[in-house]
């Protein structure tokens, strides 16, 4: 059993003396593991690190086996990674996260989605929207999507400004008013673009925070990642830096 892919490194464990198992997201492949041999020599520790771009391939006598990777470089991103609090945490969370996937399920729009992040990391502005909208992506693909495009209950597409807490779809005012200390929050730039300021990227953290613990962590008996509570800390002191940031 053979394949080629491009792939981002999201983990690596030791394995033996010189040995490492990489744990990569690739573009075709989903998330998937492989034994790298001479992975912690020091020409491959630098290569083998979360963030980084790299051509794989995939060797193994059956396709269950683990398998074993050789591993090219192609962008070494880890050292600005390590440069801003969004990225540092940003990237453990976002490997946090593509763990709750299936191994080797194919999310070739995760992919694409986490190269783009991993880019724009290092902007606090842009690195907590997108990141937020990684995690709506990942609740679609774990099959708890969030529906924000028309009220549950008139159909309407304006003034949308909740989201229900029961079905994860959006409210508009009108429909949502009786009920609005039960709703949670839809931050507007989620549903009409523009940029988020420190109130709306805070609800939108607290909406997919509500979400992923309601549907993922709490059924599978895990916590939210802490890396995760440190990147929501580092974006949203760039939006507010004079205050205090309030916990999501």
């Amino acid at each position: 059993m053979q394949w080629s892919d491009q792939a981002i490194i999201i983990g690596v464990k030791r394995h033996g003396e010189t040995s490492v198992i990489a744990e990569l997201m690739t573009r075709a492949h989903g998330r998937h593991l492989g034994l790298v041999r001479g992975g912690r020599s020091r020409t491959m520790q630098p290569v083998l690190q979360p963030g980084n771009e790299v051509e794989v391939v995939w060797r193994a006598r059956l396709d269950e086996h683990l398998g074993e990777f050789r591993v090219e470089p192609v962008r070494l991103r880890a050292a600005r990674l390590m440069e801003a609090a969004t990225s540092v945490y940003g990237v453990q969370a976002m490997g946090a996260l593509l763990r709750l996937l299936p191994e080797r399920d194919p999310h070739p729009h995760l992919y694409e989605a986490l190269d783009v992040i991993l880019e724009n990391l290092h902007d606090p502005r842009d690195a907590g929207e997108l990141f937020v909208r990684f995690e709506i992506a990942v609740l679609n693909d774990l099959g708890f999507g969030l529906d924000l495009a028309e009220c549950v209950a008139t159909g309407e597409r304006s003034d949308l400004i909740y989201v229900s807490p029961k079905s994860g779809r959006a409210v508009s005012r009108t429909a949502g008013a009786p009920y609005a200390d039960r709703m949670l929050a839809l931050p507007a730039f989620l549903t009409e673009g523009g940029a988020a300021d420190y109130d709306s990227l805070l609800a939108a953290f607290r909406m997919t925070a509500f979400f992923l613990h309601r549907h993922v962590y709490e059924p599978r008996g895990i916590a939210l990642s802490t890396a995760r509570d440190g990147f929501v800390q580092a974006a949203l002191k760039a939006l507010k830096p004079q205050d205090t940031v309030a916990r999501s």
